[in-house]
């Protein structure tokens, strides 16, 4: 896999975190409930939806193709992962799933070590035809985010509330 030369579109990475909609930060606050329910336990099939429909409720019809026990058992997997590829890989094992679903399901559970991969982000980092694959996540998007969070001084959600709501502002 080549380099991938990113290119932060915005300066003011608090600013446009602020600018991320109030409406939004509500459904943020739900699937992160229910991220919280599955770390303490509760691998259950409405924890999974609750944060499939704050990323994308299209995916709805394919998550409920999955069997329960298939969703408890790629969650608990998840979980227990010591790397983060390990953690994708099992998310992806689900119907519906693809690395940006992935992405916003271990978001949810743990905000400090993950960050959601999407257009929007992608365009506000001046890479927006790149491959949201894997192994791009791994390689390339989850370190440069890292990155960019700590030399601005913000956490990972931060910084994605504001490539988000820089993006939604351009117009994309």
């Amino acid at each position: 896999m080549r380099p991938v030369a990113f290119h932060l579109q915005l300066t003011d990475i608090p600013y446009w975190a602020t600018q991320y909609p109030a409406e939004d930060l509500e459904n943020d606050e739900r699937a992160f409930a229910a991220g919280s329910r599955i770390r303490g336990g509760d691998y259950i099939r409405p924890n999974l939806e609750e944060i499939v429909a704050w990323k994308s409720e299209r995916r709805m019809a394919l998550i409920r193709d999955n069997p329960d026990s298939e969703i408890a058992d790629a969650l608990r997997l998840a979980l227990r992962a010591r790397e983060p590829r390990s953690a994708l890989a099992v998310l992806t094992g689900l119907r519906g799933v693809g690395t940006p679903m992935a992405s916003a399901i271990l978001t949810a559970l743990d905000q400090e070590q993950y960050t959601v991969i999407d257009f929007r982000a992608l365009e506000a980092l001046g890479v927006a035809n790149a491959q949201a694959d894997l192994e791009f996540y791994i390689r390339h998007y989850l370190p440069e985010c890292k990155r960019l969070a700590s030399e601005a001084g913000v956490s990972l959600r931060t910084l994605d509330r504001a490539l988000w709501a820089w993006s939604k502002r351009k117009g994309v």
